[in-house]
C-alpha cells in the first residue's frame, strides 16, 4: 500500500514557500523611507548631504531631488555648500548632473558636477569639479554632516541690521531736525 500522507504535506509547503520568497522580494525593493537610504542602496555614503534634508523624490530613471531646510555649509577637508534645493541623477557607485552644489578649493568655489565611489570601494571618494577629480576619504562622509547657514545668508543677514541701524540713526535725525524747527518756530 502506498502511503501518501507527505502529498497533502508538500501541497501545504510550496504555497507557503512561493510566499515567503516574494515577502523577501518585496522588502528588498521597498522604497527607501530617507533620502540617506537612497544614496546607500546606491552604494554611496549617507553623508553626502547634510542633516536637515525635509523633503526627497527619486523616479525609476534615478532622478533624484532633495530639499533642505534652509542652504547651508558643511565642512570635510574643504567646505562643501548646499543650496536649499539640489538636484542630480543617481546610479550605483555614482551621483551625475548635479545642480545645487558647490566645494570650496583655496578661496574659489567651484560646481560639483558629479561624485563616485569605487566599486569595488577603495576608500575614497571622488567630486568633480569640472577641471579635476577632488578625491577625499571616504570614512569623511560617513554620517550626515552638521551644516552651518550660508555665508552668503548671513551677509544678508547683517546687511539687513546695517539698513535698519542707518534707518534708526536717520529717523533720530529727522526726529530732532524737527524738534529744533517746532522750537525755532515757536
Amino acid at each position: 500500500m502506498i502511503d501518501r500522507r507527505p502529498l497533502p504535506l508538500l501541497f501545504t509547503l510550496i504555497p507557503l514557500i512561493l510566499v515567503a520568497a516574494t515577502a523577501k522580494e518585496a522588502a528588498e525593493e521597498a522604497p527607501a523611507k530617507t533620502a540617506y537610504e537612497v544614496l546607500r542602496q546606491h552604494g554611496l555614503p549617507s553623508g553626502l548631504f547634510p542633516k536637515g534634508v525635509r523633503e526627497f523624490r527619486l523616479d525609476e530613471e534615478g532622478h533624484f531631488e532633495v530639499h533642505l531646510e534652509e542652504e547651508c555649509t558643511a565642512k570635510f577637508e574643504t567646505e562643501v555648500h548646499y543650496a536649499r534645493n539640489i538636484t542630480c541623477t543617481v546610479t550605483y557607485g555614482q551621483i551625475t548632473a548635479i545642480s545645487g552644489l558647490s566645494a570650496q578649493e583655496l578661496f574659489l568655489w567651484f560646481p560639483v558636477r558629479g561624485i563616485r565611489v569605487d566599486i569595488p570601494s577603495s576608500g575614497l571618494i571622488y567630486f568633480d569639479v569640472g577641471v579635476i577629480y577632488k578625491q577625499f576619504s571616504l570614512s569623511l562622509f560617513e554620517t550626515p554632516p552638521d551644516c552651518s547657514p550660508s555665508r552668503d545668508h548671513l551677509l544678508e543677514g547683517s546687511r539687513i541690521a546695517q539698513i535698519v541701524s542707518e534707518s534708526q540713526s536717520g529717523k533720530l535725525r529727522y526726529d530732532l531736525d524737527q524738534e529744533y524747527t517746532m522750537s525755532a518756530v515757536a
